[in-house]
């Protein structure tokens, strides 16, 4: 693995020697990759667009977002920064390096908006913006090739899953109740936070080596120290997609929610509801106990499952009681 690093290593070198007038377009194409960029995307398609494509990117974006953690986890790969100090970190991570967060994402939600519409050069944007996003993880220095091939590849098996089951689920929710489906969602949710539990537990007494640290330090002295094996990412994930379902199944008792309607009205949801995310998501972010503990865990899960079911049932409530939106017996 140390020569396939060192291998990395040299091309990031390489991409990095071209010249600092790549920083612009290349962060630009990092930041498409972003969780918070998809985390304004899928709710503009569920608010302003297509509430069943909003639903397909958001379970697409917290399924991978979840799942990553968890390969990261049980990989437990080096970000190049902390392997090499030659490397130089134009952004920082405090996460494991494989596989790429940024790259599995962003093949399973560009792939699943251009699988949605069908359309041959959706899929061309949708291509050259997944290549792009994950050559620019080399670039900033947070992600070996192998990173990116492997993120790739996930993201691409984790989209033909979701495409594969998609009709057997939408029958399966179609046939039962309320109760059960919300039952199903919160167990789904625990499932993924108990293998994450296990992917750390299967790494025993292993520590994070010395030189990962210092060069860690080195590289970015004021930035937020590494901490690879913290379990606050897939907890976070896994209860916004609780909340995420939770919502799309207690919607339609409520009238349920049309995407449809005059631009401006779809502008205002889209300016009230993101609204309504960075106070939920910041604002109790700010007032609830924190940390790697029980407790922290525990209002982790609640705000961010606050967070999915304010995009995916309060915020489209108050839309229609309000007459900015109709509503709809979908979903």
């Amino acid at each position: 693995m140390e020569a396939l690093n060192n291998f990395g290593v040299d091309i990031i070198l390489f991409l990095q020697g071209i010249g600092s007038w790549l920083d612009f377009p290349i962060l630009f194409f990092s930041y498409l990759g972003n969780e918070e960029f998809f985390l304004l995307i899928m709710p503009a398609f569920y608010w302003c667009v297509s509430s069943a494509v909003g639903v397909r990117l958001g379970l697409l974006l917290l399924t991978s977002a979840a799942l990553n953690s968890i390969f990261k986890l049980i990989l437990h790969g080096p970000r190049p920064y902390w392997f090499s100090q030659q490397v130089q970190a134009k952004l920082t991570e405090t996460s494991f390096g494989a596989p790429s967060g940024h790259s599995q994402n962003s093949a399973a939600i560009w792939g699943g908006l251009a699988a949605s519409y069908k359309r041959t050069w959706l899929w061309v944007v949708a291509v050259i913006v997944i290549f792009f996003t994950g050559l620019s993880r080399l670039y900033v220095g947070v992600h070996f090739p192998q990173d990116v091939l492997s993120g790739w590849f996930f993201g691409f098996l984790i989209l033909l899953a979701v495409l594969f089951l998609e009709k057997r689920v939408i029958a399966w929710w179609q046939g039962h109740g309320v109760m059960a489906k919300l039952l199903v969602a919160f167990l789904s949710s625990l499932a993924l936070i108990s293998l994450g539990v296990l992917a750390k537990a299967s790494l025993g007494d292993w520590t994070i080596p010395t030189l990962w640290l210092e060069n860690a330090a080195a590289a970015a002295p004021d930035a937020e120290p590494i901490n690879p094996l913290s379990l606050e990412g897939i907890v976070a994930n896994s209860g916004a997609l609780f909340g995420l379902i939770m919502g799309i199944a207690l919607l339609p008792h409520y009238g349920g929610f049309d995407a449809g309607g005059v631009y401006w009205k779809r502008a205002v949801r889209f300016i009230i509801g993101v609204i309504g995310v960075l106070l939920i998501w910041r604002g109790l972010g700010l007032v609830l106990p924190g940390g790697e503990n029980l407790l922290g865990f525990v209002f982790r899960y609640l705000r961010y499952a606050l967070v999915g079911a304010w995009i995916s049932g309060i915020a489209p409530l108050l839309f229609t009681r309000t007459g900015l939106a109709e509503g709809s017996d979908k979903l």
